[in-house]
């Protein structure tokens, strides 16, 4: 992961001093210089020395006409090295090889001898290794003949064939296996003593003869002989100690005893004796079990046939540490314990072994033992004595002392309902639920919580806690618990006795409905509606008790009228079911309202086509409900939301007629035109009833309003919402048909025209419209919203003077005398007047051709006429004009 650099070198390691700094031969630096150490330095100059790189992580030494001084340990030592930020280089990891002896022979015939061992102090019974090495050149083809001796007494001889020759002393030594000699290898030879004795002590020495035959066919012996080495064998002597130590001091009846002894500085095989006595040593000693030197145990009297089924046990665990283990412990095992260890060592040969006692230690331990009985107790606890629907409850029954498989306990849970609770105790009885038996198995009783599904058991590992757990808790479970325990011994024939019983104090538990966190939102507020609008009202639950609460929505209507009492409009149930309350009914309102569950928080009531008579205070009223374990819904709260006043108004009149006033004078049997122009309606689905009314004009100095006197005021013309003619209580004076002199128009939706055809004298007065908006409410019914009059109109109808105009005009059979009649005539004269003229022109030609006069021109006559009386003047009359 980092960039590194590796360094490499060779060192050279005197063996004779070890604590010498080892000396550098030859280094490959982390940035590839190659270095000598300063002794080696112009070696390496003239080539002897070379340090080459064979691959990527193998690096060879080579060292050309070796030198004496070259002797000693080579190893080769490497250094990883990683660069800090600053750039200086910090050595990570150096690590050396394994060091390789380098011995330098001399050129000549010459050798030498050293004599090696270990150490040079023994205690008796422990084995002595020498080792004799010939120094010298070309060691397998010569020949050299080693011989050991022990304070000037011959010990072995080897010959250059390796046989050894023992001396006297020692053959019985080496045919028992506590001798060893052999030629290791070409150079070094081996003596070995097993189980060395004090009269081991003295002097050994290596002497080598080396035979060389010279040129004249004789052979010389020449020898050397190694400096002595003294070798010190100390008889032994015990110095042994004991600890004994116990698992505890006090334990159970029914837990395990276990005793451990631990012998210190044992350096030969080893018996161990264990014994008990009672605790004030009074009584007889009585030996548990004993572990012979050679490993075998044996069983005091007392107590072999409790080893016979496995309740004692001794073992070795290490070599210097033996344990005693007494299972299933009973109140007689109570005493003063204690551990004998001997020491032995074997004096004899391993043919005839010899063993002799050289030491003996002891320790003690006294062990009390506690009966169950004694502190045998159950007790039983909960942390949530109450507890609220749908949570859950542990009891805890504690079982002291803890669980032993030799005195097993079996825990029973009873239960008392507290609906029974007064008839349970007249009887002085709990049902049980669940035991735990002595086995380990459970076996459950007849009254089971939550029918078994709700409820768990378990125990802890040493058997000690006993814990009832129930989710989801009702009203089923709500009661007094209690737990009893049995306390028993198993016998050696696996029969079962019963030791003691323990019943725990009671534990009371409730059940109650879970505190209610129902919150509705509570912000008041006032809406204005126009009629036939869409009135929308949110109820919104901001915070509920669980998120498996259902809710029940109620709504309420206060009526504007100044009613006390709340009206039920309708009821949501939790189920999404509708029930519509008696107010919905009485004021129709099933097709209207509308209710919605927008999300599980969020409730809509909708009026459409809201009317006036709905106006007043609505709120919601939420129920929230739960399951509880067994299934059954109850009702755990209520809240009512904030008050919304709701107002729905009729459109604003905004009903605004013509009011500009006219004068208007027309000539008898001619037209009255009377115009009714809506500037501005209230609203676009707007119906007008128009009346036209005409007041007399009695006094011209009138200045009475339109309509302020009903009395003096005559309806002229009417015409309803519904395109009804003559609606309300207008009554003209003409009649209606198609002689009627009445001519009603409507051009627009916002203007209307009444023309009065032939006017009369009795035609002339104040007229105005009066006109009445219509609108329609929701439940389709009419209802008159605003009315508003016109400006006046005045009209003056001049009287007819009789002339010869009037009378021609009046009469029809004159009127037809004398301007249709008059036309056909003289057409007829006209053209029987050309024909004769035509006739007597082509006469006159031919006389003219005769006499060559020309003929006289006839002038006809010019005809004027008007046709003044079919087409009599019309008169039209609208607001603004006067004609």
């Amino acid at each position: 992961m980092q960039h590194t650099h590796l360094s490499v070198g060779w060192y050279l390691r005197s063996p004779e001093d070890a604590a010498a700094a080892p000396q550098e031969l030859v280094t490959l630096s982390r940035d590839f210089v190659l270095r000598s150490g300063g002794l080696y330095r112009q070696r390496m100059a003239a080539g002897d020395l070379r340090l080459d790189k064979t691959s990527a992580t193998s690096y060879r030494l080579t060292i050309h006409k070796l030198q004496p001084v070259d002797q000693g340990l080579l190893y080769c030592q490497a250094v990883e090295w990683i660069q800090d930020p600053d750039g200086s280089w910090f050595a990570m990891t150096r690590k050396q090889s394994e060091k390789t002896q380098l011995r330098i022979q001399p050129t000549d015939r010459d050798f030498s001898i050293q004599v090696s061992t270990e150490r040079r102090s023994f205690m008796a019974g422990e084995p002595l290794e020498l080792r004799c090495a010939i120094e010298a050149q070309n060691v397998p083809e010569r020949f050299f003949s080693v011989s050991w001796v022990f304070s000037s007494s011959p010990v072995a001889v080897v010959g250059p064939s390796a046989v050894p020759v023992l001396g006297p002393d020692y053959v019985a030594r080496e045919a028992a296996g506590l001798m060893t000699v052999r030629k290791e290898s070409s150079n070094v030879h081996l003596l070995k003593l097993q189980h060395l004795r004090p009269e081991d002590t003295g002097k050994y020495i290596c002497r080598v003869t080396e035979r060389e035959k010279t040129p004249t066919g004789d052979f010389i012996d020449r020898s050397k002989r190694s400096r002595n080495v003294q070798i010190t064998v100390q008889p032994l002597k015990s110095n042994i100690t004991v600890s004994l130590s116990a698992n505890s001091s006090e334990v159970l009846e029914g837990d395990r005893i276990q005793l451990t002894c631990s012998v210190h500085s044992a350096t030969s095989p080893l018996s161990i004796v264990w014994q008990w006595t009672d605790k004030q040593s009074v009584g007889p000693i009585q030996e548990v079990a004993s572990l012979n030197r050679d490993g075998t145990v044996v069983h005091g009297p007392s107590y072999r046939e409790r080893s016979v089924y496995g309740e004692i046990r001794v073992e070795r665990v290490r070599a210097d540490m033996f344990s005693l283990s007494l299972y299933n412990a009973l109140p007689g095992d109570e005493g003063q314990y204690s551990c004998t260890a001997t020491q032995w060592i074997q004096a004899g040969t391993e043919i005839e072994p010899n063993w002799e006692k050289i030491g003996e230690q002891s320790a003690t331990k006294t062990i009390t033992v506690k009966t169950v009985e004694s502190s045998f107790m159950v007790s039983a606890s909960s942390r949530t004595p109450s507890i609220t629907f749908g949570d859950s409850f542990d009891l805890l029954c504690l079982v002291k002392p803890r669980h032993n498989p030799r005195v097993p306990t079996s825990v029973t849970w009873r239960f008392m309902p507290a609906a029974t609770r007064a008839e349970v105790e007249d009887q002085g009885e709990f049902k049980d639920l669940v035991t735990f038996t002595r086995e380990g198995t459970l076996q459950w009783g007849e009254q089971l919580l939550g029918l078994g599904t709700r409820t768990t058991v378990d125990r802890s590992h040493s058997n000690t806690n006993f814990r009832l757990s129930v989710t989801r808790a009702g009203r089923r479970e709500e009661g007094k618990y209690q737990c009893t325990a049995i306390l028993w011994r198993r016998n050696y024939d696996n029969s079962w006795s019963r030791v003691a019983n323990r019943t725990s104090n009671l534990l009371g538990i409730s059940v109650l409905q879970p505190e209610s966190k129902l919150n509705v939102q509570k912000n008041n507020q006032s809406l204005v509606y126009q009629e036939d609008s869409r009135v929308r009202i949110n109820c919104s639950i901001t915070s509920q008790t669980s998120q498996d609460s259902q809710h029940a929505v109620l709504w309420y209507i206060r009526r504007a009228s100044g009613s006390e009492t709340d009206e039920l409009l309708l009821r949501i149930e939790r189920t999404g079911a509708f029930e519509y309350g008696a107010y919905a009914d009485e004021e129709r309102l099933r097709r209207r309202v509308q209710a919605e569950r927008l999300s599980p928080r969020l409730y809509a009531l909708t009026l459409n086509r809201a009317e006036s008579s709905d106006s007043g205070t609505y709120y919601c009223l939420v129920e929230e409900w739960l399951s509880d374990p067994d299934g059954a819904w109850y009702r755990l709260s209520r809240d009512t939301s904030g008050y919304t006043k709701v107002q729905v108004k009729q459109p604003e009149p905004q009903l605004r007629v013509d009011e500009l006033e006219n004068n208007v004078t027309v000539e008898e049997s001619s037209s009255i035109r009377l115009g009714c122009n809506i500037f501005s309606q209230s609203s676009p689905d707007s119906r007008f009833s128009v009346f036209w009314y005409m007041e007399r004009s009695y006094d011209e100095d009138i200045e009475d309003q339109p309509g302020e006197d009903d009395d003096k005021r005559d309806c002229v013309f009417s015409i309803g919402h519904d395109a009804i003619f003559g609606n309300g209580n207008c009554s003209p004076p003409d009649d209606n048909g198609p002689n009627s002199r009445f001519q009603f128009e409507r051009t627009t939706s916002d203007q209307y025209s009444l023309t009065i055809h032939g006017a009369r004298p009795a035609d002339a007065g104040r007229y105005y419209c009066h006109v009445e908006e219509w609108l329609l409410n929701p439940r389709n019914e009419w209802y008159r919203l605003a009315t508003n009059n016109s400006g006046i109109t005045i009209v003056n109808v001049l009287q007819q003077v009789s002339t010869i105009y009037s009378v021609v005009c009046s009469n029809e059979s004159l009127f037809y005398f004398l301007f249709f009649y008059p036309f056909p005539i003289f057409g007829i004269l006209l053209i029987a007047l050309l024909v004769v003229r035509y006739k007597g022109r082509n006469n006159n030609k031919s006389q003219e051709g005769k006499n060559g006069a020309p003929l006289l021109w006839i002038k006809e006559p010019h005809l004027s006429y008007s046709p003044t009386c079919l087409d009599p003047p019309a008169l039209s009359l609208h607001p603004g004009s006067v004609d």
